[in-house]
């Protein structure tokens, strides 16, 4: 298996609803580690910026609007395989179609507000853990 770093957001409405601490009970129960996390506030450039690659779909402001209407808490999870297993315990992005027991199932409300973003791929993980973490920020 491959030791693997993913980036995992909690999302704003999982934070305003105290989730941080069952959403990364369930990363931790699936066998990954949290190498560095911090809660933080996102500016409408910062949110602009890492959403960027959504810049021409049409829900792309109602995106950056939302990250930016509360506090993210943002983690490094690190693991074998961690980018799929991260996927994984998230479920669909859509709630109504996410796997019972997944986070999405169990704390999303809808596609937008799905309570957490995680990588999807080796080197999208990789942009977005430098997009939030300075190497001596991770453990």
């Amino acid at each position: 298996m491959a030791m693997e770093r993913t980036l995992s957001i909690v999302k704003p409405d999982a934070v305003g609803r105290n989730l941080i601490g069952s959403i990364l009970r369930k990363f931790e129960t699936a066998g990954l580690r949290i190498a560095g996390g911090k809660l933080i506030r996102l500016t409408p450039e910062q949110a602009q910026a890492f959403y960027a690659v959504h810049k021409a779909r049409p829900f792309f402001q109602g995106l950056c609007d939302y990250m930016c209407s509360g506090p993210i808490f943002v983690s490094v999870l690190e693991g074998d395989n961690a980018i799929a297993k991260n996927r994984e315990v998230m479920g669909a992005t859509d709630p109504a179609k996410a796997a019972p027991g997944t986070i999405r199932q169990e704390f999303g409300q809808d596609i937008e507000k799905n309570a957490v973003h995680g990588s999807d791929a080796p080197e999208t993980a990789a942009v977005e853990i430098a997009f939030y973490f300075k190497p001596e920020e991770l453990f």
